[in-house]
């Protein structure tokens, strides 16, 4: 499981034009799944970022948690996460998850996030999304199970 995480002051999902979720201070996460991928990893990645200390506290170092600055989470389903662009220009998505097992990972995931006590907003799993945001510092953190 690969997720890109982006500390936001703003975010939002919009599907055929409808605002699907938005959240305010927090972490806008683009979320990817292989098949390999088991409930396992999802778990193991939901309490990392539950407790990533990105926010700066008053001294101004990254030292605060999202539960620590009441921060919000959007996230979006992105299968893009597992493109191979090893060979020619166009990318393959061989190693990203089957629809199947990736939606029900992705909400897993989700779900997962809550229980660590966050609140979650999501996007629709292989929806057509527009995604704003405002990213704050920028800071984005590459997290990979693989590496965890």
């Amino acid at each position: 499981m690969k997720t890109v995480i982006q500390r936001v002051t703003s975010a939002s999902v919009t599907i055929d034009g409808v605002v699907n979720g938005r959240i305010g201070k927090g972490f806008l996460i683009l979320v990817g799944v292989s098949d390999a991928d088991t409930e396992a990893e999802a778990e193991k990645m939901a309490a990392k970022i539950a407790k990533m200390r990105i926010f700066e506290d008053a001294a101004g170092k990254m030292n605060l948690a999202l539960n620590q600055v009441d921060g919000e989470v959007l996230s979006i389903s992105q299968f893009t996460l597992y493109a191979d662009c090893h060979k020619g220009n166009r990318p393959s998505f061989d190693r990203a998850g089957k629809p199947d097992h990736a939606k029900k990972l992705y909400l897993y995931f989700n779900d997962m996030l809550r229980k660590n006590g966050l609140h979650v907003e999501e996007g629709i799993f292989a929806a057509d999304m527009k995604v704003e945001l405002l990213n704050d510092g920028p800071v984005t953190i590459i997290l990979d199970t693989d590496e965890l």
